[in-house]
């Protein structure tokens, strides 16, 4: 999936979008609160900086058509389903209104598809693998699939809102089709980027990934007559730490993402885009309400390296990201406070 633009959905169809959207965000935002501790609110914040930076990073499918992350599925699973939904609103908001990537109408729709679809997704084909099969090589496995299943199911979801309030009187079967196989093939590419991020967290700090947690078996210490004296949290959990180092080391690789391999980053058009000029309605997309800031169109707009301009959105993305976690989380906090209060 590319970020809708302005133009390709009526009114009924954006506003119902928008609303899906809100509800939806509302819903998670309470839901997070349970998913947030120390160690996840820092980590969201880095999820979202990571996904900013890796969006920007097109890679080609096929002949003339490239495509980039959605990272909905890769942020269930590191640091919880309801967060995840938040970290991808918070990429799309930034993107919409300081790169001018995205329409600010079909935001609702954006966060709808990318956002929620894709978690959900994601999310239902993980735990149903991980559910069948323990250990660290299925969560990686899972990871894949999930990831993969997740972008052609928002691509055919656009489809069908296309067919219900899209601008241009397009065969519904035609819209899906296209949209569906060319995303089958970026799926693959978003599964291989979600593994290995997965993988690579898993070896070095396991206890960062939500989707592992619970996954190994427990912590067992025998005495010397060999009786159980001590069972303890899963070895793929462990004990509670901070983040630590890993977040430094995180925007580290995000800023490396964005400020220098997105100058490499393929120029061929995304799945959307091309579907939208093979079927002939690319012509509908309306010009962004910003797109004449300096940072639209990652800089291109006025005149900024594509890279100084990446490092811009990680920041601001690690930021308000980060920001809204921290929130949350001290909000968290304070109502198990007052629960504590009213029960002592």
């Amino acid at each position: 999936m590319v970020h809708v633009p302005d133009g390709f959905f009526n009114a009924a169809v954006s506003i119902s979008a928008g609303a899906v959207a809100a509800t939806g965000v509302a819903f998670c935002l309470r839901g997070a609160r349970r998913e947030l501790d120390d160690r996840t609110a820092p980590m969201a914040g880095l999820v979202a900086a990571f996904i900013f930076a890796v969006q920007m990073l097109n890679f080609p499918v096929a002949a003339g058509t490239s495509g980039h992350l959605l990272g909905g599925t890769l942020a269930a699973i590191l640091v919880g389903p309801h967060t995840a939904v938040l970290c991808v609103a918070v990429v799309l908001l930034v993107q919409g209104f300081f790169f001018a990537d995205g329409g600010l109408t079909a935001l609702g729709v954006n966060i709808t598809l990318m956002g929620i679809v894709a978690v959900v997704a994601g999310w239902a084909v993980f735990r149903l693998i991980t559910k069948a099969s323990r250990g660290r090589g299925a969560v990686v496995a899972a990871s894949f699939v999930a990831a993969l299943i997740s972008v052609p199911v928002s691509a055919v979801t656009f489809a069908l809102l296309f067919w219900v309030g899209g601008t241009a009187p397009i065969e519904v079967s035609t819209v899906a089709a296209a949209m569906g196989g060319v995303h089958v093939l970026i799926g693959i590419g978003e599964g291989l980027i979600t593994a290995v991020t997965v993988s690579t967290v898993l070896a070095v700090r396991p206890d960062l990934v939500y989707g592992a947690r619970g996954l190994a078996a427990p912590l067992v210490l025998r005495g010397a007559d060999g009786e159980a004296v001590v069972t303890g949290e899963p070895r793929a959990q462990g004990a509670p730490r901070r983040i630590g180092w890993f977040l430094p080391a995180g925007v580290l690789v995000a800023a490396l993402l964005a400020g220098i391999v997105s100058f490499y980053a393929s120029s061929s058009p995304d799945g959307l885009e091309r579907v939208a000029e093979d079927k002939g309605f690319s012509g509908q997309a309306a010009d962004h309400a910003l797109a004449d800031q300096p940072l639209a169109d990652y800089g291109e707009a006025g005149d900024i390296p594509v890279g100084l301009a990446g490092l811009v959105g990680v920041g601001v993305t690690l930021a308000v990201g980060g920001g809204l976690f921290f929130a949350v989380r001290r909000r968290s906090r304070g109502e198990a406070s007052a629960r504590d209060e009213v029960s002592a």
